[in-house]
């Protein structure tokens, strides 16, 4: 039977939703223990393999863990040196225990990494672990329930019967009897490995290691209202991990020792520590959307670690042989992206952009080249839709966790890392079961020295499968890698690269390697994408709605003076609102792109109509006041204010839209002249435009009626005057002829024309005296402080009206908002 490349007892990393319920047996057979087993072939995954405290049973009631193994590799004549602890976890005493090492079965090495498999997947005690030296013993005595029990057994190879270089099961239990056995009997065991290097291996397998450094979005898009734009942060927990004792302080002290590292680096984080390096704010809970001011921040206190910190990253990155990947910007999901939102307007570009600017800033702030065409999918995990979205963004090189591209099962060794997968790309395929042990955080030393041991085995069982071909290999932990991780996964390629098996070398030495013609190179559909990953990924909807942002700052870059106080801190933001960082802490991520939306509002409704009431136009022409406010720190223009009517019958506005420009925490008021046709309320619209080659709408409109009074009344006294008139001549006619009907001889022409004339003149007078009494008068305006309506001279002869516009627009000059908007 061929021994396969990797070993995937478990089914390729959530392909159909079983890797959950095999993670919870785990860890419900684990009792506390952090190391994450590697999977075995198929036939042997039901039994989850006892590299820790075990759930103990009624027939195997002693829970046995191995803290330290010392040496972790062994040589010829080294004492080996085994400490743990025994808990007994059943209901009654154990009497009389005592734990042993036992012998490998016949004294013989593992042969392939389907024994190794085998191992890890044992539970209870089996003769397949050898038999029970009978000295070194460790007496533990009656052990209560729920008591614990240290040991120390010390043992030499000859002991072990080891004599040939290899890997080894090394097996610790405990014999005693019980309440319902009083007879001695095994009640637990706990395994891992030893491998024993008599002589050097022939050719070193060549490993990279990738050794990140992110950390979740911190700066927002806020920035203080002063010349410097002081950072603004939204917590200062940052300052914790750059401190001596916080988790990148160590992780760079750590990798500060270890030769041939890769360093995976997120700019944004660098771009953070760089910020806070000078004065910086962080922002009060529940203020993310708000306008960043004193009152609602406070003082960030990093200032100092944070100096110290960038200085001696600098140092690390510089050794000789180390090699820095630069993420892109602020480490875009581009899983999430590749699922939910590689069609959004503007995906494309703001990928590329986010690599360059990535680029741009770690060798600005580390001051050495860096490689920035890597793209890291979240956990590896890759499919055809992740990597064309790759592809798009400029990678020409992509990490992926082993479970993805799975190696056949007929492959009797394990191929090199690189493989092509087409358009031009290489994937960098990280051994699934070399790197699992490194997944979790390994707090205890128990979970360090198993995934230690694990990872001894592993590689060196690599390097032996071909010692005469060169063999090269990725090892990738998590994005989050702890302390405690760090420092098992370090202790591990130390202890290899002491036994020589291994050489650790730079990412580009592994990715240039020629690719196994036998190695799978096939990319899986997006149908296998694990069904777990998804579940946890920025949704279509959040990703249009950061990308929906871009429209409508563009619009509020175009009426801004200062436009590059706004453009650089927002599209560093609606990056980092797609950060990989908020996968597992999905809450302070929707929590982070809603302040960053609150915020874009909050500065575009800043420059503003304010809202109005009813208003009068006392007359059929007057002058309607509008006024505009500007609560931004900054000048605007290239702006205009339309204002429009919903009745032109009824009342038309005169004259082309007014040019708008304001200065910083201003309002201005602005003079419409209007001319109406009837009295009654009319519905009006103020709307701010932009200007330019393509106008649009700016903020939100804002309706208000304006009730006409007091219109034609002149008009009607006029008609009204010359109707009485006609009425009289007529009368006149009318008597006049029957006067000369009745007395035709009697007419006195001269008197005639006296009477008439003087009626005329007196019809004549009482005409202009109706007309003068009709004459508008200014009303009162109302009040409302933003809108007013000055009425302007009758369309009538002999009437005039007197207004004074100016006391109005003086008044509304003055009214400023207290608040100032950040930019």
């Amino acid at each position: 039977m061929s021994e396969p490349a990797r070993h995937s007892g478990l089914t390729a990393f959530g392909r159909t939703g079983r890797t959950g319920r095999v993670v919870k047996r785990l860890a419900a057979l684990a009792a506390g223990s952090a190391v994450l087993l590697s999977a075995a072939p198929p036939a042997l995954a039901a039994a989850p393999g006892r590299t820790g405290f075990a759930e103990a049973s009624a027939d195997y009631p002693a829970s046995v863990a191995i803290d330290t193994v010392t040496p972790t590799v062994a040589g010829q004549n080294d004492p080996i040196t085994i400490t743990g602890r025994v808990v007994n976890a059943g209901g009654g005493e154990l009497k009389s225990a005592h734990a042993a090492v036992r012998v490998p079965l016949g004294g013989k090495s593992l042969r392939t990494r389907s024994d190794i498999a085998l191992v890890a997947s044992r539970n209870n005690p089996s003769t397949q672990d050898g038999s029970d030296l009978q000295s070194p013993q460790a007496a533990l005595g009656d052990i209560g329930a729920g008591q614990s029990r240290p040991f120390t057994l010390q043992v030499t190879p000859a002991d072990l019967t080891i004599s040939k270089a290899g890997v080894y099961e090394l097996a610790v239990d405990v014999w005693g009897g019980t309440a319902d056995n009083e007879r001695m009997h095994a009640l637990g065991i706990a395994r891992t490995f030893l491998p024993y290097n008599a002589e050097p291996t022939s050719r070193a397998t060549q490993v990279a290691t990738l050794w990140p450094l992110t950390h979740t979005p911190e700066l927002v898009a806020q920035t203080m209202p002063d010349n410097d734009q002081m950072p603004v942060l939204r917590d200062d927990g940052l300052a914790a991990e750059l401190a001596p004792e916080g988790r990148l302080y160590k992780l760079v002290t750590i990798g500060s020792t270890l030769p041939g590292l890769t360093w995976v680096v997120d700019p944004d984080l660098l771009d953070t520590v760089y910020a806070m390096t000078k004065p910086y704010r962080v922002q009060k809970p529940g203020t993310a959307g708000e306008s960043a001011k004193e009152e609602n921040t406070v003082a960030g206190t990093g200032k100092d670690v944070a100096t110290a910190w960038l200085a001696k990253l600098r140092q690390a990155v510089a050794a000789s042989g180390s090699e820095v990947v630069s993420l892109p910007y602020a480490d875009p999901d581009i899983a999430s992206i590749a699922h939910n939102g590689a069609d959004l307007n503007g995906m494309d570009t703001t990928l590329r952009k986010a690599g360059t600017a990535g680029q741009v800033t770690a060798e600005g702030r580390l001051s050495v080249d860096v490689r920035p065409d890597v793209a890291w999918p979240y956990q590896g995990a890759l499919d055809q839709q992740i990597a064309a979205t790759a592809r798009t963004a400029g990678d020409t090189l992509v990490l992926v966790d082993g479970t993805s591209m799975p190696e056949p099962g007929s492959l009797p060794y394990t191929p090199n890392s690189a493989r092509s997968i087409g358009n031009g790309q290489t994937a960098v395929v990280a051994d699934h079961t070399v790197s699992e042990p490194f997944q979790g955080d390994l707090s205890t030393q128990q979970a360090q020295t198993a995934a230690t041991q694990r990872f001894l085995a592993e590689t060196k069982m690599i390097t032996e499968q071909r010692p005469q071909d060169q063999r090269n290999l990725l090892v990738m932990p998590p994005r989050g890698l702890t302390v405690g991780t760090a420092t098992a996964l370090a202790a591990a390629l130390g202890a290899a690269q002491k036994g020589a098996w291994i050489n650790q070398v730079k990412l580009d030495a592994v990715a240039t390697a020629a690719p196994d013609p036998d190695a799978n190179s096939s990319v899986p559909g997006p149908a296998d994408y694990p069904n777990e990953l998804r579940g946890s990924e920025v949704s279509g909807s959040a990703l249009g709605d950061v990308m929906g942002m871009q429209t409508r700052l563009d619009q509020l870059m175009r009426i801004l003076t200062q436009p590059q106080r706004v453009r650089g801190p927002f599209s560093a933001a609606m990056v980092r609102s797609m950060s990989t960082g908020w996968r597992d802490k999905a809450s302070a991520g929707n929590a982070y792109r809603a302040g960053v939306q609150e915020y874009l509002d909050n500065l575009i409704s800043a420059v503003k109509v304010p809202a109005k009431s009813v208003i009068t136009l006392p007359g059929d022409n007057g002058t309607l006041l509008v006024s505009v406010k500007n609560d931004l720190n900054q000048a605007v223009g290239n702006l205009q204010l339309r204002l429009t009517s919903g009745q032109l019958n009824r009342l038309d506005v005169v004259g082309l839209p007014e040019t708008v420009v304001l200065d910083a925490t201003t309002s201005r008021t602005l003079r419409f002249p209007a001319k109406a046709q009837s009295n009654g309320p009319v519905q009006m619209t103020a709307q701010l435009w932009t200007t330019g080659p393509d106008p649009q709408p700016y903020g939100k409109a804002v309706s208000f009626t304006v009730e006409v009074t007091s219109v034609t009344q002149g008009v009607l006294y006029v008609i009204g005057g010359g109707v009485v008139l006609i009425l009289l001549a007529a009368a006149r006619f009318y008597l006049q002829r029957k006067k000369r009907s009745v007395d035709p001889d009697d007419s006195d022409p001269e008197a005639d024309a006296d009477t008439e004339s003087g009626s005329d003149a007196r019809s004549r007078a009482g005409s202009e005296t109706d007309v003068d009494s009709g004459s508008h008068t200014a009303g009162d305006a109302g009040s409302d402080t933003t809108a007013d309506a000055v009425p302007g001279p009758v369309d009538a002869p002999g009437t005039e009206a007197d207004s004074d516009p100016e006391s109005a627009a003086d008044a509304e000059d003055r009214v400023a908002g207290d608040e100032k908007v950040g930019h």
